[in-house]
């Protein structure tokens, strides 16, 4: 008789989740989130930011309780479920600011002549709307894997007519989006 090794391993790892600050794991977490920086270091979104030292940025975490507790964390206790779908709140709260920021929110940061206002991002600052644009696409690629994870799992989506909704926004903004037409 063989055992099939990967089998076995995954059978054993399904439904656990890793502390994202000390690798504990479990099979439940606190899902939450902390303004503490030191959590900066390990906090998912935070990944990418070149100085980490001093941010306050609110920011989602997965972590163990004692962690928790370390780290300041508004949170709850959840198992794998719960957490994947304030994971995918957050990846559709992310998404509606970028789509906000690209439409008007932009306007707000940086100096526009008056005649410019009626313009979009991407005729009035193109470097600016590229790097914009690609923060929105590394999203939508985000929220794909979310809602695969959903269903590979057999889990109900929070919320599935919101996919539509941002669609239908996206595309009347006259941009396109991976996740419809």
């Amino acid at each position: 008789m063989q055992l099939d090794w990967d089998k076995a391993i995954n059978d054993i790892l399904s439904e656990k989740m890793t502390c994202q600050a000390c690798g504990a794991m479990g099979e439940q977490m606190i899902v939450g989130y902390t303004r503490e920086a030191a959590a900066a270091e390990f906090a998912t979104r935070c990944k990418e930011c070149t100085d980490k030292s001093d941010c306050d940025a609110r920011k989602l975490v997965v972590v163990c309780e004692p962690c928790a507790r370390q780290y300041r964390v508004n949170g709850e206790l959840m198992d794998e479920a719960g957490m994947m779908s304030v994971l995918i709140d957050e990846c559709r709260r992310n998404l509606e600011d970028s789509i906000d920021y690209l439409a008007t929110y932009w306007k707000e940061e940086i100096e526009v002549d008056f005649d410019d206002m009626a313009k979009g991002l991407d005729q009035v600052d193109p470097e600016l709307f590229k790097e914009e644009d690609s923060w929105r696409l590394r999203l939508e690629e985000e929220y794909l894997q979310l809602h695969r994870w959903f269903r590979e799992n057999h889990v109900p989506i929070p919320d599935p007519g919101w996919r539509s909704t941002y669609a239908e926004e996206v595309i009347g903004l006259g941009y396109t989006t991976l996740l419809g037409d």
